[in-house]
């Protein structure tokens, strides 16, 4: 014989009873089956709401009960033939008509007693399970129904009633034992007491219902029909990557479904625990998935951890204090306390020192438990040896649940290292000795981002997420989107790194998806985003709260480059191709940077100097290494070293100028390239992460431009002023010819000392045959004296800055 349970959710409606009565007949072709079922879907619910607006005198109780009573009514009349409604339909008519008669004693005598409400709220099942029951033997006529209340005895506890199993095991077995029938249906959630009075199991109790008449029969399987496919290695609706779990033990399954699995309801597993009766978890939307099968049955298993679960609207109280260190008795107090106002204790952690006690309840028993443990100990709080207790809300708990995890080191460490690196602040510890469970304590605010990034960690091969709020889509902007998704599918199999871009914004539109933008259409979706706002940008960022954000800033804005710290203080990583913040005052530069190291936040600017070669990296490495950096030359524009290797006495300065902006070489506003204040900011850069502190006005910059040329307002004065002043940059020119030089606009460092200007350089100078846009750095060094350290290449254009992007990004990813 077997039990078989369906939830709310598979007997919502018609449809959804449709697939139950083919799943029963099914299987009713080889066995005997108890069929217990719950109210249809969000029914329990209305029920409450409509007793309570009863009990305060709220006339709208008569509308829901309306609704309740259509929504069965319409049921019936799709299950059952026309023929044979019409004693159905006046049966469904006279439980309604008993529900609305204790509503309206509610609503006369304005109160609403626990006794009265779990008779109200029995009539769910009552009404479900006598319609299922008829519709089933349109199917099987070898079927009936049986009344819960008639075989399961409680005391009377209202609301959670504990059950008499000694009485119920004998009334379930005497039932089952003379009875015949293929199929029998069951309310569940329902019971009565030893004097016939209604009384409920607890929410979620259709569950409990099926496990006491299995465990009382000694049932071959007991099977819970959900709507999801079996237990999952977290909550599916959380963490998208959860997958189902399709072995587990009880002591496994209890853990996780008191830590908020709902898929089980926990008392469920005691009463067939102890007959070994397995509990097969199934979803009645797809029957042919294989579920999750509890049992006591060891199996094979790789990873230590089968779960993680969390319990929300968590409230943490610690008492403390020096009165509490060696005096007994202390503990026994406070529990005692809670158990008299029936608060029930979730999370403890004592330390070790006895110097206070840490407890986790729900967030609805706050005020009272913390009234009550005040009074409890109000001596010793006048008397200043106990501080009166510490309250903190809006907590919530997360475990990490194994059978297996005592056998396996660093677990524990492997959970906190990886929820400190994403800023998750744990408030509290437990581990039980049987190291089944560790549990800990965070800000409700964390949990996605704690559950995603435990989930990866744990369960995903290592991938990791990273998830990418994009700033500035021009030129660069473009190039980098289009390496992402160019490069999707070898990062996540090659290098374990699922790159996502959930944000992205240019100076008028912004748009977001928490699931990721599809790259094949992103212009198209930027362009139906909201109006860009930066100050919303960020706000949107920190309120996802996403694990592995990264804010990826490619503009050359000023404000934007304000925003970082921001980022950085909230665990979001900063990659940036803007010079501005790294070249702003020593001060903010040091600030951003120590940032980054005490929020773990990773800053990374390396295409703030040479694009996407390795400049910067190459500094920290030589620094880190403990050399010493005492001179470094550099042609560090590619767009300025792109303009003077094209500008010849066929191409006027002008139109290579135009030519630079068009082939992207160039800042959108070119005075910031042609002015030396680019290339100011760059050595000033290199000259900071080298160890050395210098502000940028500090540099000598030795402008080639006419001062007329530099105080245009637009780019079309600027590009009129470079035509009317045509003769000076042509004298410039022949006087490299003259000198036979070439013009290149070399930053250099020495001695404490920086300047940027245009200079001639001769033929036996490095920086001479340097072609195109390539940069080049000459590191001279304690190491390297004689001959120095050279980095040379592309040092502009949008597709090696994105790509120079792309690697920060990735760099990331690999931390």
């Amino acid at each position: 014989m077997k039990v078989l349970k369906f939830g709310g959710t598979s007997v919502a409606n018609a449809q959804n009873i449709k697939l139950v009565l083919d799943i029963i007949s099914h299987k009713a072709k080889d066995e005997k089956l108890i069929v217990v079922v719950s109210a249809f879907s969000k029914v329990t619910d209305l029920l409450q709401l409509a007793s309570k607006k009863a009990a305060a005198g709220d006339e709208s109780f008569k509308e829901i009960l309306t609704d309740i009573e259509k929504k069965h009514l319409d049921a019936l009349k799709e299950l059952i033939p026309v023929p044979e409604q019409s004693s159905l339909l006046s049966h469904i008519k006279r439980i309604v008509n008993h529900l609305e008669t204790l509503l309206d004693g509610c609503f006369l005598l304005g109160e609403l007693s626990p006794r009265t409400s779990d008779t109200i709220l029995s009539f769910g099942e009552l009404l479900s399970s006598y319609i299922i029951a008829e519709a089933l033997k349109q199917n099987i006529k070898n079927s009936s129904y049986k009344d819960s209340r008639e075989l399961i005895k409680t005391n009377n506890h209202f609301g959670k009633a504990d059950v008499n199993f000694e009485v119920s095991n004998h009334l379930i077995a005497d039932f089952f034992t003379s009875n015949e029938n293929q199929v029998v249906v069951m309310p569940g959630f329902i019971a009565a007491s030893l004097d016939g009075i209604n009384t409920t199991l607890g929410r979620g109790g259709s569950d409990y219902t099926a496990a006491i008449v299995a465990g009382a029969l000694h049932a071959t399987d007991l099977e819970i029909w959900t709507d999801v496919n079996g237990m999952f290695t977290a909550n599916p609706k959380i963490v998208k990557q959860a997958q189902p779990i399709a072995f587990i033990s009880y002591q496994e399954a209890m853990e996780l479904s008191h830590f908020g699995a709902k898929v089980l309801y926990p008392p469920t597993i005691q009463p067939v625990l102890t007959k070994n009766i397995p509990i097969l978890i199934k979803n009645t939307f797809e029957p042919q998935a294989e579920g999750t099968y509890i049992s006591s049955q060891e199996m094979a298993q790789t990873n230590p951890v089968k779960g993680i679960s969390h319990i929300d609207n968590i409230t943490l109280i610690t008492l403390e204090g020096s009165g509490m260190i060696g005096v007994t008795g202390s503990s026994k107090r406070l529990f005692e306390v809670l158990s008299h106002k029936n608060i029930n204790v979730i999370f403890i952690t004592q330390a070790s020192s006895e110097h206070s006690i840490c407890i986790g309840i729900q967030n609805s028993d706050a005020a009272i438990a913390q009234e009550a443990i005040n009074k409890a100990f109000e001596i010793e709080i006048f008397q200043n040896k106990i501080e009166p207790c510490i309250v903190e809300k809006n907590l919530c708990i997360i475990a990490l649940v194994g059978e297996n995890m005592k056998n396996h080191q660093g677990l524990s460490g492997r959970m906190f290292s990886t929820l400190g690196k994403n800023n998750v602040n744990i408030r509290a510890i437990a581990q039980g000795a049987s190291e089944r469970n560790i549990s800990a304590v965070i800000n409700e605010r964390d949990v996605k981002k704690a559950l995603n990034t435990l989930h990866e960690n744990f369960f995903e091969e290592n991938t990791k997420q990273l998830n990418l709020f994009v700033m500035g889509v021009g030129n660069v902007g473009e190039k980098f989107i289009e390496q992402i998704h160019q490069q999707k599918k070898f990062l996540k199999e090659s290098l374990k790194i699922n790159m996502r871009v959930i944000a992205l914004s240019n100076s008028r539109k912004m748009y977001f998806d928490e699931d990721g933008i599809s790259l094949k259409e992103w212009q198209f979706l930027l362009e139906t985003g909201e109006p860009a706002d930066k100050e919303q940008f960020i706000s949107n960022v920190k309120q996802l709260n996403l694990r592995n954000s990264i804010f990826v800033d490619i503009t050359a804005n000023e404000s934007v480059s304000k925003t970082y710290e921001q980022f950085l203080k909230r665990n979001i990583a900063v990659v940036t191709c803007n010079k501005i913040a790294c070249a702003s005052e020593y001060d903010n530069y040091k600030k951003l940077k120590k940032l980054s190291r005490q929020f773990n936040a990773p800053f990374l600017f390396e295409t703030n100097v040479g694009a996407g070669l390795p400049i910067i990296d190459t500094v920290k490495n030589l620094v880190a290494s403990g050399d010493k950096v005492n001179k470094i030359q550099a042609v560090l524009s590619g767009s300025l070293n792109f303009i003077f290797n094209n500008f010849d006495e066929k191409n006027t300065f002008h139109d290579v100028v135009k030519e630079a902006g068009v082939q992207g070489f160039t800042e959108p506003d070119p005075k910031i390239d042609l002015s030396g204040i680019d290339v100011a900011r760059k050595i000033l850069i290199l000259i900071r992460e080298s160890g050395y502190k210098m502000e940028i006005d500090e540099i000598t910059n030795e402008s080639f431009m006419p001062a007329e040329c530099l105080d245009t307002t637009s780019n079309e004065a600027f590009f009129e002023s470079l035509e009317a002043h045509a003769s000076h940059f042509e004298a410039i020119y022949k006087e490299a010819l003259s000198k036979e030089s070439r013009l290149k606009y070399v930053a250099q460092f020495e001695n404490g000392k920086a300047n940027v200007g245009l200079r001639f350089i001769p033929k036996d100078h490095p920086f001479y045959n340097l072609e195109g846009k390539d940069n080049i750095v000459l590191f001279f060094t304690d190491r390297y004296v004689d001959q120095p350290l050279l980095i040379k290449g592309a040092g502009a254009g949008a597709a090696v800055t994105a790509s120079g992007i792309f690697a920060d990004v990735i760099r990331i990813g690999n931390i």
